[in-house]
C-alpha cells in the first residue's frame, strides 16, 4: 500500500503528469503516400507519418485520419487519428511511445496501447495501455495489452498486469 501512495504522489507532484494542450491548433502532416477516400470522410497516409498539432507531434508507419463530412471555412473537420507501426507522440520535455494510437480529437483524448513507454526526463514508465487527456494533463497507465489489434474486445490484462518504472531522485550531498 506503500508503493501505491508513493507512486501516487510522484504522479500528484508532475513527476510525469501532462500539461494542457492547444487542441484547436491546425494539424499539419507528411507521409510517403496519401489516399483520399472522401465516401467513407478519410484519408490513409503511410510512409514516415509525421503529424503536428502546436507543441505536439505524432509520427506512425500508418495513419487514419477521420473526418465528419462537414467543411468549416473550406476545410474538412477532422475527429480522430488512427496511428499504427512504431508509434512516437512527443510534448515538450515527454515522449510516448507505443504500436497503436488513437487521437479523440472531439474528447481531447489519446489512448496509447502495446508495449506503451512514457518518458520524462530521467523518469520512465512502461505499461500496457496509456491514456492521456489533453484537457486536464492527466496521464495513465496500466497493464493491458493489446491482442489482434485495437477493436473491441482485443484489450485484455498483460500477464504480470503490472506497470513497472523508473523514478529519479534529486541529488542529496
Amino acid at each position: 500500500m506503500k508503493r501505491v501512495a508513493l507512486l501516487a504522489l510522484l504522479f500528484a507532484s508532475g513527476a510525469i503528469a501532462q500539461t494542457r494542450h492547444n487542441t484547436n491548433a491546425p494539424i499539419d502532416f507528411g507521409a510517403d503516400t496519401i489516399e483520399l477516400q472522401d465516401r467513407a470522410n478519410r484519408a490513409v497516409l503511410s510512409g514516415n507519418v509525421a503529424v503536428r498539432q502546436a507543441e505536439m507531434s505524432l509520427n506512425a508507419a500508418r495513419m487514419t485520419v477521420s473526418y465528419t463530412g462537414q467543411v468549416v471555412g473550406g476545410n474538412p473537420q477532422v475527429s480522430r487519428l488512427d496511428a499504427a507501426g512504431g508509434v512516437v507522440v512527443r510534448r515538450p520535455d515527454q515522449t510516448a511511445r507505443s504500436q497503436y494510437a488513437v487521437y479523440d480529437l472531439n474528447r481531447r483524448i489519446i489512448t496509447m496501447v502495446g508495449a506503451v513507454s512514457l518518458t520524462q526526463g530521467a523518469n520512465t514508465v512502461n505499461g500496457g495501455r496509456l491514456t492521456i487527456n489533453l484537457d486536464t494533463g492527466r496521464a495513465v497507465i496500466d497493464g493491458s495489452s493489446v491482442r489482434g489489434g485495437t477493436g473491441a474486445g482485443n484489450v485484455t490484462t498483460a500477464p504480470s498486469g503490472r506497470v513497472t518504472g523508473t523514478f529519479s531522485v534529486p541529488n542529496r550531498d
